[in-house]
């Protein structure tokens, strides 16, 4: 996945606008894992159900936010909580 390092240097989370990052293999790979098993639920509630090819995760680690087509879904209700991951 290649996002623009200029668009990746402006992008914060919506809720703490705190800097958003690519997420690492390690992290990917930890994320999707949690998806096929199901128990990955997005902020709003709704069970995550595909896999995930990226996603951006907020520098403290707690908050991931899917990457769809190259393009970032920075909506609260879509972010996905790392911390049970």
């Amino acid at each position: 996945m290649a996002l623009d390092k200029y668009l990746l240097d402006l992008l914060v989370c919506p809720d703490t606008k705190e800097k958003l990052a690519l997420a690492d293999a390690a992290q990917l790979g930890r994320l999707n894992r949690a998806i096929e098993e199901g128990t990955v639920k997005n902020k709003a509630g709704q069970p995550i159900r595909a896999v995930l090819s990226a996603a951006l995760v907020r520098v403290d680690g707690r908050v991931a936010y899917p990457v769809q087509d190259n393009i970032p879904v920075l909506l609260p209700d879509e972010a996905i909580s790392l911390d049970a991951q």
